[in-house]
């Protein structure tokens, strides 16, 4: 019985000094596995699939703490905040980042992070309707907000607070959005973040803003459960973005403002025409003899990207005089970006793989100017939008009619409809003709000095690999 008794014992100490073993805390599963898994939404304001890689708020900020933590960012878009809080509850996600506000709902799945923002809460209406100035105005109004989104939790703590009698309309999540209501008027007014209506607002002239609700919002990452230091490590990061102001200067980057061309910058061009295309002509012609792209076309499209800067830089981290990502640079074969003739020579060769997709069929300049937009946004994008012109009727292969389609995958109503999602669309629309006008600038300059390249047999080039462009989920 003694022995017995002694080895009865015995399992209990191993039981308990077994139940004392540190368990492994989440960052260190994550530095395990080398990558950090974050869910986000393919919208403007979060995440979306540019040229040359993933573009967005969330998705810069994502990749800053992924750098921060020293491991591999894996961040991928789902359909709705639902889908998201699933992945959290799952363990599938580490972190939902889409300008979430901490809910109950999101509460059940994960700890919320300090607020790394406020957003305000905007009422539009149309040009031609009276402007809203108050709440008030809402109880006998028709109003449109997004099914599920902060928005509509506003209206019902509004509902319950000030105006009982408080009614609207709940867009779903992947139909036409709250603005598309208003511009068509099927309603009067509606409620929707300055942020989103930033990225919006180019696709509907006639909305107006009304006036700016009292509370702003907060907007936060959420984490999962059972991971307190990697919530720590989150509140660490948000206040060093915060206080070295890294932070503010991505919100106002990531805004959907665009700027018009001004006449100014034609006289800005002939300057530079004189001052700095001579140090580089060479170069432009040497890469037109390799890729057998005009070297005129790859001048303009050099000083539309950087003004014929080789040191030039943009907030996303593309540099040099044609303004290449790191991932793009690396898959053209060079090291230095702000080498003007690696850079030159690397775009040269990127514009043609990228060329070498657009069908053979397709004439010229048809073909020219749908590669240079494509060179903006992406080939994938493009092939979104000439669907789009294919399934409006158009004709996919016109540039004119795809130039149409491209600013529709900024409206949900559409890119919900492609493959790819949401494109700032109203951007490879604004760069081609940018270049197109440089390109002319360029062909009226006369004398020797701006003259053509004799025409050259193209160099046959290997086929790199296009940088990545698209995140891949867990277990994809």
């Amino acid at each position: 019985m003694r022995a017995r008794g002694a080895a009865a014992g015995t399992l209990v100490v191993t039981a308990l000094l077994a139940g004392c073993t540190p368990q492994p805390s989440a960052l260190d599963g994550i530095r395990a596995r080398n990558e950090i898994r974050v869910v986000t939404l393919n919208i403007p304001t979060c995440f979306y699939f540019g040229a040359q890689g993933t573009e967005g708020l969330e998705s810069k900020l994502a990749k800053r703490f992924a750098a921060e933590l020293g491991v591999r960012l894996v961040m991928y878009p789902v359909a709705t905040e639902r889908a998201m809080q699933a992945e959290l509850a799952a363990g599938r996600a580490d972190i939902a980042a889409a300008q979430v506000t901490a809910t109950r709902e999101w509460r059940r799945v994960g700890e919320a992070s300090d607020p790394y923002g406020q957003v305000a809460q905007l009422v539009v209406y149309r040009r031609d309707k009276v402007r809203p100035r108050g709440t008030l105005q809402f109880e006998s109004a028709k109003l449109a907000v997004r099914a599920g989104s902060p928005q509509e939790q506003t209206l019902e703590k509004l509902k319950k607070t000030v105006a009982p009698t408080l009614q609207w309309v709940g867009t779903a999540p992947n139909n036409a959005d709250p603005l598309a209501d208003v511009d068509s008027g099927e309603a009067d007014y509606a409620l929707i973040d300055d942020r989103e209506f930033s990225f919006a607002q180019h696709l509907y002239p006639n909305v107006l803003l009304g006036f700016t609700l009292p509370e702003e919002r907060p907007v936060q990452w959420i984490v999962r459960h059972g991971a307190h230091d990697l919530l720590v490590a989150t509140n660490r990061f948000i206040r060093k973005a915060s206080d070295s102001g890294r932070l503010g200067k991505l919100e106002l980057e990531e805004t959907g403002d665009v700027r018009p061309f001004q006449y100014a910058e034609s006289r800005e061009f002939q300057a530079h025409l004189s001052e700095r295309l001579p140090r580089y002509q060479q170069l432009f012609e040497a890469a037109s003899a390799q890729t057998g792209v005009d070297w005129r076309l790859l001048a303009a499209i050099g000083y539309q990207e950087s003004k014929w800067n080789p040191l030039a830089e943009s907030g996303d981290g593309a540099l040099g005089l044609m303004m290449l990502t790191s991932d793009t640079a690396g898959a053209m074969g060079i090291a230095d970006r702000s080498n003007a003739a690696q850079s030159i020579s690397a775009g040269a060769r990127y514009f043609a793989s990228v060329r070498e997709k657009i069908p053979d069929r397709i004439p010229e300049p048809d073909r020219t100017w749908l590669t240079v937009a494509a060179y903006n946004v992406g080939f994938g994008h493009l092939e979104d939008a000439r669907i789009l012109a294919q399934t409006r009727g158009k004709n996919p292969d016109s540039w004119p009619d795809v130039k149409d389609q491209l600013p529709l995958l900024g409206n949900e109503r559409w890119y919900s409809l492609v493959k790819r999602g949401y494109a700032r669309g109203w951007e490879p629309v604004q760069f081609v003709d940018r270049v197109q006008r440089f390109l002319t600038l360029l062909e009226w300059q006369p004398g020797d000095g701006i003259a053509a390249a004799p025409p050259t047999a193209p160099t046959p080039l290997p086929a790199p690999p296009l940088p990545p462009t698209r995140a891949a989920p867990p277990g994809a």
